[in-house]
């Protein structure tokens, strides 16, 4: 009806909780988790956007996944573009899509630090129309 085509496909998504005490490294466990779901390695990623209200949280993902700097939130992530309320995943996601097509890379991953311990996670790829 308004001729949009799909930019991306999603391909797993998945959920963690953990100690909320531990709220900064939820992301870890809820990346872990949607990686084994599209039976991805850290490898076939080639950008994560790791939403954060504490900078932190994006550098914990990349100490215990062991991810380059250039590869993460290569646009800044939520401290220096913004952590609107109820918008989050919007922007994480869309921030992903545009640095993935600049970029040429076909697959990333998105996750989101909820609080109370809890994050979440979801593998998407490009579609070539």
């Amino acid at each position: 009806k308004r001729g949009l085509t799909p930019r991306a496909r999603i391909v797993a998504h998945a959920t963690h909780a953990q100690e909320p005490a531990w709220f900064t490294t939820a992301p870890v466990g809820a990346i872990d988790k949607v990686l084994e779901k599209a039976g991805w390695t850290k490898a076939d990623v080639g950008l994560y956007e790791v939403n954060e209200a504490f900078a932190v949280v994006a550098m914990a993902a990349m100490k215990e996944h062991g991810l380059p700097h250039d590869i993460v939130n290569v646009h800044g992530g939520a401290c220096a573009l913004g952590h609107p309320i109820g918008a989050s995943g919007a922007r994480i996601i869309v921030t992903l899509l545009n640095a993935m097509e600049q970029k040429g890379v076909e697959r990333g991953v998105a996750s989101l630090c909820i609080g109370g311990g809890e994050a979440t996670a979801i593998a998407i790829e490009l579609l070539h129309n």
